[in-house]
């Protein structure tokens, strides 16, 4: 197997991250191919893990173990395994989580849902791309799942030198997948994005439930409509969801009419900041309103971008917010950390003269496992605010 050599052992490795940069690397023996296995050495010649490399990536080399052994299926049977077992001990209340979370679970590049008796698998590196068939044969042997859908979609493919992929690799099942969450009813759109629902959002969409009752609101980025159906549950008057995806309102339409929440809902096919500053020109105002946008930057490079989106958007959700009111806002982009958020929110109380107080606050679910000494798996911030005028 090809030598990889550390050129210093930082404290950032010597701590457990898994991240091997270009210029941390001291020298390679021996050829490999991107995607290959690799063994990694300290300075000093001796073994400090096991890895794949990728000529293609700044992450030159992830590593998948510090300890020498072989990486085939049974490695991937005892990991998934012990993913499983937290999960069965900290997921409550849904048939449909998050089985694998890449780094989280000490896996790089793989993700995989369950959503009943289905599982959804991405492979986001060229690395676990080459281990696809000993993934999948440790998959078919703990789960026996009815099939397995691969979504391996996205620009972290292009960058790994891969093609998007995605379609059924085991067995078949149905493009809208139907699964309970918190007691309702939902459906995984498999044409839909992520894996086909945002798991992620799970506990804090039911801290929602406890904001709603007799309330007006809107579900800003709404998707296939979670926030919308938990405050429904809790006893909203009614919701309004704005999306720029026809086919997830059109989803979140036949998830919320499963659930018997007939007339109590309006969908609107549209940008949500153009719709907002229509809504604020307007004077059209909300008891609560939820915004759960995408990610603004997929690097640090488009941080300031990703300020400036968060701050617009918090912005007009304010300024359509009756005072007092609820804001309920999130953001999953990974490098605006949540004293940036914060310190974004705090901006938008001097701009509109408000006051905004925590009432709740989340992040990710325990199937979403945050590493502290993998910084980068921490992403989601949640805040349940009250707004009201200084």
């Amino acid at each position: 197997m090809p030598k990889v050599f550390l050129k210093k052992l930082n404290a950032r490795l010597q701590g457990g991250h898994p991240w091997i940069y270009e210029n941390e690397i001291g020298r390679v023996e021996g050829d490999y191919e991107n995607g290959d296995l690799v063994d990694v050495f300290r300075p000093d010649g001796s073994f400090f893990g096991k890895g794949y490399v990728n000529d293609r990536s700044l992450i030159r080399v992830r590593l998948l173990t510090r300890k020498n052994e072989k990486i085939d299926e049974v490695f991937f049977e005892e990991r998934i395994k012990r993913a499983l077992e937290l999960r069965k001990r900290l997921v409550k209340d849904t048939d449909a989580f998050r089985v694998v979370h890449s780094e989280g679970d000490f896996l790089p590049g793989l993700v995989v849902d369950k959503y009943r008796d289905y599982l959804v698998v991405q492979f986001t590196t060229l690395g676990m791309e080459k281990l696809k068939e000993k993934v999948i044969d440790s998959l078919l042997k703990i789960f026996e799942p009815a099939g397995i859908y691969e979504k391996s979609v996205g620009s972290f493919r292009e960058k790994e030198g891969l093609q998007d992929f995605e379609g059924w690799i085991y067995g078949n099942g149905p493009e809208l997948i139907e699964f309970e969450m918190n007691g309702l009813k939902f459906l995984a759109d498999l044409k839909g994005q992520k894996t086909g629902a945002f798991l992620d959002q799970r506990e804090n969409a039911r801290m929602v439930i406890d904001f709603s009752d007799g309330k007006v609101c809107l579900d800003v980025f709404s998707y296939t409509g979670n926030f919308a159906a938990h405050l429904l549950r809790g006893g909203a008057k009614h919701v309004t969801l704005i999306d720029y995806s026809e086919r997830a309102l059109e989803v979140a339409k036949e998830i919320l009419m499963m659930n018997g929440f007939e007339g109590k809902f309006e969908l609107i096919n549209a940008n949500a900041f153009d719709l907002l500053k229509v809504f604020d020109k307007d004077g059209k105002v909300f008891d609560l309103v939820v915004l759960d946008p995408p990610s603004f930057a997929k690097s640090a490079k488009s941080l300031e971008n990703a300020k400036r989106g968060y701050k617009e958007v918090n912005l007009r959700a304010v300024r359509v917010l009756k005072k007092p009111g609820i804001l309920v806002t999130s953001s999953c982009t990974q490098v605006v950390s949540e004293e940036t958020f914060k310190e974004i929110l705090v901006e938008v109380s001097q701009d509109t003269k408000t006051i905004l107080t925590v009432l709740k606050r989340g992040g990710q679910p325990s199937d979403h496992p945050v590493t502290l000494n993998i910084p980068e798996t921490n992403y989601l911030k949640f805040f349940i605010l009250q707004v009201e005028k200084r």
